[in-house]
This record gives structure tokens, C-alpha cells and sequence, in this order.
């Protein structure tokens, strides 16, 4: 069952470029350890219009933020002299701790030429005994995730432990964060072992108890069967 549903905001990074806001919600401030999550595209862009797309250097604290791209490229750099491009199935995770700061930016060749950019970002809580760390930050190529595959589901392990799946993405606090795709009639049962469990649907539509949800919405509910249509 479906015990909330969150229909994502329009959010501005500023300069034009809109994202789908999810959280935090005015009646839902977290998901687990997850406190934030913007869903930013499909959208493409002319080189001339890049520069004012990009998000120009600011600070973080007392978190972990997480960025995963469905389409194009990102460059980070922070100041730690990290400078990363971030592709389509990695894993960009920059643990803040103490404070960091850094920029994204978006230079990718393919994208400029009328490519496509898209990307959840999301933004993970630090247990107390972290937030005062060392910052520091972590790729991990599409390589180093695991990969599922069964019956008309795809599944990528982004962080965490699912289905006894688990990968090196280092994580402070139990939780899990997948990439799933269903083909048309699959269905797909959630994961036991945690409080609170939860699915945003970026594309096409799922099925939870006779009812059709869409694009742009989140789904916080107990354990049940989904189907994709």
C-alpha cells in the first residue's frame, strides 16, 4: 500500500535551468537518511547557453551528496582539487563532513552539440559521530556497481545493501538506492530489512494496487508488488 504519495515541484538553480524538486516536502522532510532529491532534466542546451546553466561553487556541510546521470556528462570540482567528469552509471559521492565547497559544470561536447543532460541528485543525512569529518569525495565507475537482471527487471545498485547485492559505494548509515528498470507487465516486490522504503518514478509509469502513478512522483509505502506498464 501506498502510504504517501509526493508530487515533485518545479525548482530554480537559477538562470533558467529548472529541476523537479522532491525533497524535502512540506509534509515529508526525509526518506530514511535521504533529505534531499532534485530530478533535473531531460534537457539539452546551445554552447552559448552552458555557462549560465552551470552551478557555480558553493558550500556544503554535515552531509553526503550524491549525483547520478541517466544522460550527458557533469565535471565536478571542489576544494579539495578534486576534478572529476561524471558520467551516465556512476556514482559521484562527496561526503562533506566538516564543510567543502564545490561547482558543477557542464562541458560535455555531446551535450553542447544538442545532446541531452539528465540527473537525480540527491542529498544524504550524516549520523552525528560524521558530520564533523574530514571531507572527502568518491567516483565509482558503472563497472564497480552491481547488476541484476530477471524476468523484465534491470537493476543497478547505486549504494547500499538490497537484495544481497552489495557494492564499495562507502555509506555512513543503512540504506539502500537503486536504479531500476521494468519492462511492461513486470512486476517488482520491495525489499525488506528497512523502516522506510520508497520509489520515484523518472520514467514511464508503475502500477501499485490497481492504481497508475507517473513521472515526477514519489511513493513511500509498505512492501507490495509494482508493475510497469
Amino acid at each position: 500500500m501506498v502510504d504517501q504519495l509526493i508530487e515533485a515541484r518545479q525548482a530554480s538553480l537559477g538562470n533558467g535551468f529548472a529541476v523537479r524538486r522532491i525533497l524535502p516536502y512540506r509534509l515529508r522532510r526525509m526518506l530514511g537518511p535521504f533529505i534531499f532529491m532534485d530530478h533535473a532534466g531531460p534537457v539539452s542546451f546551445t554552447p552559448e547557453q552552458a555557462p549560465t546553466m552551470d552551478v557555480l561553487p558553493h558550500p556544503h556541510i554535515g552531509l553526503s551528496t550524491v549525483s547520478y546521470l541517466f544522460d550527458g556528462q557533469v565535471t565536478h570540482r571542489d576544494s579539495l582539487g578534486v576534478q572529476q567528469i561524471i558520467k551516465p552509471g556512476e556514482v559521484n559521492w562527496m561526503t562533506a563532513g566538516k564543510g567543502i565547497a564545490h561547482s558543477e559544470r557542464f562541458e560535455d561536447p555531446a551535450t553542447l552539440a544538442g545532446g541531452s543532460l539528465e540527473m537525480i541528485q540527491t542529498w544524504v543525512a550524516l549520523p552525528e559521530a560524521n558530520e564533523e569529518q574530514t571531507p572527502t569525495f568518491e567516483n565509482y565507475a558503472s563497472g564497480d556497481l552491481p547488476i541484476f537482471t530477471d524476468a523484465g527487471v534491470w537493476l543497478r545498485l547505486i549504494a547500499g545493501d538490497v537484495f544481497g547485492l552489495k557494492n564499495d559505494v562507502k555509506t555512513h548509515s543503512p540504506l539502500f538506492y537503486a536504479h531500476v528498470v521494468l519492462q511492461p507487465g513486470a512486476r517488482f516486490g520491495l525489499p525488506q530489512g528497512y523502516a522506510e522504503r520508497g520509489v520515484y518514478v523518472a520514467k514511464g509509469s508503475l502500477e501499485v494496487s490497481g492504481r497508475t502513478y507517473g513521472i515526477g512522483q514519489l511513493l513511500i509505502f509498505t512492501p507490495a508488488m509494482i508493475r510497469c506498464w
